[in-house]
């Protein structure tokens, strides 16, 4: 097992489940691959009523109760943050965009710069904004002046995914993950372990 020298948060909002077994694959293979890891949710804005509506969604709140909700602290322990959420019309989800929201402190005192990012997803249908959500995430990352590490082609099981910008899954709670989905969860959280650890050790106090 290699050295757990770097820190990595996976922080992420999940409905009815699916991206937070992304979240679960992902940080585990984090830790796999030399992290010391935390797995954080966002905190849930709907309405209870419309969590108890859908079997799904209120199977998911039961099943991740003791997942702990991210907070400022998250961010600053670590090295390397990887943000995850089902599409909303395209978007990141109201959950995890509010929780970005309150970051603007930290952002403002220079705090979110230089540690890498990445993000991941999951839609009810092929072509159901999962690239765009991707992309809509990854404009904040730039506004922290934070290093994006996203998988892109560089292994050959990428090809098969077809998803440059990170890890995604088409389905909702009855489409369990695939091999696909879950190989590509691995080879981006090795990647993002990688560069952290990169990163991390080739700078000098100085740089």
């Amino acid at each position: 097992m290699p050295d757990h020298d770097v820190t990595v948060a996976v922080i992420y909002y999940s409905s009815t489940g699916t991206v937070a077994e992304l979240a679960r694959l992902i940080a585990d293979a984090a830790e796999h691959a030399g992290a010391d890891v935390r797995l954080r949710r966002t905190a849930e804005l709907a309405p209870q009523a419309a969590i108890d509506a859908n079997p799904a969604w209120a199977a998911n709140a039961a099943a991740t109760a003791d997942v702990m909700e991210a907070t400022h602290e998250d961010m600053l322990w670590a090295d390397a943050v990887l943000f995850g959420s089902p599409t909303r019309f395209g978007n990141v989800t109201s959950q995890l965009k509010q929780f970005l929201d309150t970051l603007g402190g930290l952002w403002q005192q220079g705090r979110l710069a230089d540690k890498v990012y990445s993000g991941f997803t999951a839609s009810a249908t092929r072509h159901g904004g999962q690239e765009s959500t991707l992309l809509a995430l990854y404009q904040t990352i730039h506004h922290f002046g934070g290093i994006l590490v996203t998988p892109g082609y560089t292994d050959p099981a990428k090809f098969v995914d077809g998803n440059p910008y990170g890890t995604s899954h088409v389905g909702g709670p009855d489409t369990p993950l695939d091999d696909d989905a879950r190989t590509a969860a691995r080879i981006q959280a090795e990647r993002v372990v990688k560069f952290t650890k990169a990163i991390k050790h080739g700078l000098s106090p100085a740089s």
